[in-house]
């Protein structure tokens, strides 16, 4: 059993923990909006207060993770907000986790944000990858088909555990 840190984890991702927590393993989902923790903890995961926007709010939240799933595909907000959450944030964050027991790093590189912040996402963790030889996986799968998107996602970071 692997704990899995959900960045992100709205209405998908919540389909997500429960998908992952019945394959054994352990989940935190993080939210901005504490009114979002029942429906977090309805699917079984442990629910945090956390801002992938701000990372000294996510960093406490790594603590004993294996797998970080970036679910912000979708996410919504001020353009110059959201460019950073595919950006500066993420590019940060993954120079971070090397000094953590984070072991890898699912990217959901589809979504409604614009193409272009995806492939610089992607191409962030991929670098990850290449420079701390830390596992990756970026998952292009459309989450409009929720559950082929759950599928893949949980399918990406059982590959990553076993990388």
């Amino acid at each position: 059993m692997a704990r899995v840190l959900l960045v992100g984890c709205g209405c998908r991702g919540g389909e997500l923990a429960a998908a992952l927590i019945e394959r054994g393993h352990a989940v935190r989902g993080t939210t901005r909006d504490e009114s979002r923790f029942e429906a977090i903890a309805a699917a079984g995961a442990e629910a945090a207060l956390a801002d992938p926007g701000r990372l000294m709010t996510l960093m406490p939240h790594v603590e004993g993770v294996s797998v970080l799933c970036w679910l912000l595909g979708s996410a919504e907000g001020e353009e110059e907000n959201v460019s950073a959450l595919h950006g500066p944030r993420l590019e940060t964050l993954t120079e971070r986790l090397v000094d953590t027991h984070v072991r890898g790093v699912v990217y959901e590189g589809a979504g409604s944000v614009a193409p272009e912040l995806l492939e610089q996402g992607a191409a962030l963790v991929r670098r990850a990858n290449e420079t701390w030889n830390v596992p990756v996986e970026v998952v292009a799968h459309d989450p409009a088909d929720r559950p082929g998107w759950v599928q893949a996602m949980a399918a990406a970071v059982e590959r990553v555990l076993s990388a």
